[in-house]
């Protein structure tokens, strides 16, 4: 089966391709035999009740500084011309993001777009983890004050960090003195209109931040994400370092517990994350990352899990 696939992504000039999950999920693609096309998210045009995306065919290669070649401009028709599109754009979830989810809906019954748009919109990040609270460290969202300073007096030290934020920018460990809580927070006010998520801090995230990831809710494989020297993040792309982990019982209840709804609203590529082998803290389904590393460490091949799931809902 030969597919045509569009990925909705950032710029490939500017993407690392030594760990980037959806260049990987392109070379998977492309060594099953699918044409790839190249588009941003602003490259959506909806006309007459179609939806359509200025794009170019694109050849994709492990090369650095020469991973791809842009093949020529052409308007597809994302119902007719497209089998697949990959919503990959990176966040920030904003209007932007919003918008291209409504515009990607309307394909629904024509072309597969994966991960489903509508449950995208539905599912951000740090609010629809809120469903499984029962695996979450203690949290709040708020904008006042008052709340943030009781909630620091209850758990000793807190994390603040933006509802819809990404790549762990922006998180911040107050500690029990609360000196700069007041501060930090009217800067989030005045910079975010949204509440913000305080968590109780959990000490054993210097031991690592577990991303695993799901595959059509099936675990696909996970790393443990050490922080940098003097931080608190252990994102990668904060500076983080990964090495090989196996799932805790906890985590594994964790991944039966949401599989059912994962494959219910197809979000078919999913990476969760956990601390200390026990608390929920985020379900990423925009765009995740960190296959490359698990693959590395497990001997494993995610994107060709992927394209496998993609490849039997549409037979």
């Amino acid at each position: 089966m030969s597919l045509r696939v569009a990925v909705q992504m950032d710029p490939l000039s500017g993407i690392n391709i030594s760990g980037d999950s959806t260049f990987a999920i392109m070379l998977g693609a492309q060594s099953r035999g699918h044409r790839l096309y190249h588009y941003l998210a602003e490259d959506l045009t909806y006309e007459n009740g179609r939806v359509f995306a200025g794009a170019h065919e694109v050849a994709v290669q492990s090369v650095p500084g020469d991973h791809f070649r842009m093949g020529d401009f052409t308007i597809l028709d994302l119902g007719r011309d497209i089998d697949v599109v990959l919503m990959r754009q990176d966040p920030p979830f904003d209007l932007g993001y919003i918008t291209a989810s409504h515009l990607l809906e309307r394909l629904h019954g024509e072309t597969l777009v994966v991960n489903d748009p509508v449950a995208v919109r539905n599912a951000p990040e740090k609010l629809w983890v809120l469903d499984y609270a029962q695996f979450m460290p203690p949290t709040v969202l708020t904008r006042s004050l008052g709340v943030a300073r009781k909630f620091l007096d209850e758990h000793g030290e807190i994390v603040l960090k933006p509802l819809h934020g990404n790549a762990g920018k922006a998180v911040f460990k107050i500690g029990a003195d609360g000196a700069n809580l007041a501060a930090l927070l009217e800067l989030f006010n005045i910079t975010y209109r949204e509440p913000h998520v305080l968590q109780a801090f959990v000490p054993e995230v210097a031991e690592g931040d577990k991303r695993i990831v799901l595959v059509d809710g099936e675990v696909a494989g996970a790393i443990n994400r050490l922080p940098g020297k003097g931080e608190i993040r252990s994102n990668l792309a904060a500076g983080g370092s990964a090495q090989a982990a196996e799932l805790t019982d906890r985590e594994q209840e964790i991944c039966a517990a949401l599989a059912p709804e994962l494959k219910r609203r197809g979000l078919l590529f999913v990476g969760i994350d956990v601390i200390g082998g026990k608390w929920l803290t985020e379900i990423n389904v925009t765009s995740p990352t960190g296959i490359v590393a698990i693959d590395k460490f497990n001997g494993t091949d995610t994107p060709a899990l992927i394209w496998q799931a993609i490849e039997s809902k549409l037979a």
